[in-house]
């Protein structure tokens, strides 16, 4: 049994709107199969799961506010292969409505913006190690333990760590594609839940019930949010950070 990742939920007041920034931020398609906006790569028609990409889906919340430029427990790393394509793609995404934003990062070469909505994520320099990955470089999580998230997750989902030590934790799907799940060390990371969490979804054939049981059994924590009688479970890792099983596609 497994689980894998197949979108990042961004919780939003302006669903549409912000689906439509992400679709332009990765070069990827909006697509509105329902009351969420999703974002995945263009073709024409939505394909989900996608075999190798890990979608966003933009679901709209009632009463939230703008994040104002908050950094939230996971953010999103945007792939760039050159200085000319990253200062473009800043230069554009300013235009689309992002701001700059400061997270005590200092004098780095990537840029930090937030975007319509004040989530924060980070467009890379060019690096290697993100080459073949597509536009999402990495879905990254601030931590207390990462040698702790790794065994959790390594458990949980079908991924294979790269680097584990006690300041990072490096996942990636065992097919060698897609984006790395990275777990930061992060001692003064906040304990708010944030608007950005993981959902996975079980293989066809797999029990949902059973998945849910066997990462309660691996210390994740059950986590009512209102949801009620959803066809989702809602979880926490042992750390606190959300994340949801879906029902198997």
């Amino acid at each position: 049994m497994a689980l894998r990742p197949v979108h990042v939920i961004i919780k939003a007041v302006d669903a549409a709107a912000v689906g439509r920034f992400w679709a332009e931020a990765l070069g990827w398609q909006a697509f509105s199969p329902g009351v969420t906006t999703y974002v995945g790569p263009p073709g024409g028609e939505l394909v989900w799961p996608d075999p190798v990409f890990v979608g966003v889906d933009v679901v709209p919340v009632a009463g939230l506010a703008a994040a104002a430029g908050v950094k939230n427990r996971v953010h999103l790393d945007i792939a760039t292969d050159s200085p000319a394509r990253q200062a473009e793609l800043v230069a554009r995404l300013r235009a689309l409505g992002a701001t700059p934003a400061d997270v005590g990062q200092g004098d780095v070469p990537w840029t930090v913006l937030a975007d319509p909505e004040g989530n924060v994520f980070c467009v890379l320099e060019p690096r290697e190690v993100y080459r073949d990955t597509g536009p999402i470089a990495a879905v990254v999580v601030d931590c207390a333990d990462p040698r702790a998230m790794a065994a959790f997750w390594g458990e949980a989902i079908d991924w294979t760590p790269h680097e584990v030590t006690d300041d990072r934790a490096v996942l990636r799907s065992a097919r060698g594609t897609g984006p790395y799940l990275e777990f930061l060390r992060t001692p003064d990371a906040p304990a708010a839940l944030g608007r950005v969490h993981l959902d996975l979804l079980p293989y066809p054939g797999d029990d949902q019930a059973k998945e849910v049981a066997r990462l309660r059994a691996l210390g994740a924590r059950d986590l009512d949010l209102g949801q009620g009688d959803a066809p989702w479970t809602v979880l926490t890792d042992p750390e606190g950070h959300e994340f949801c099983v879906l029902a198997p596609s």
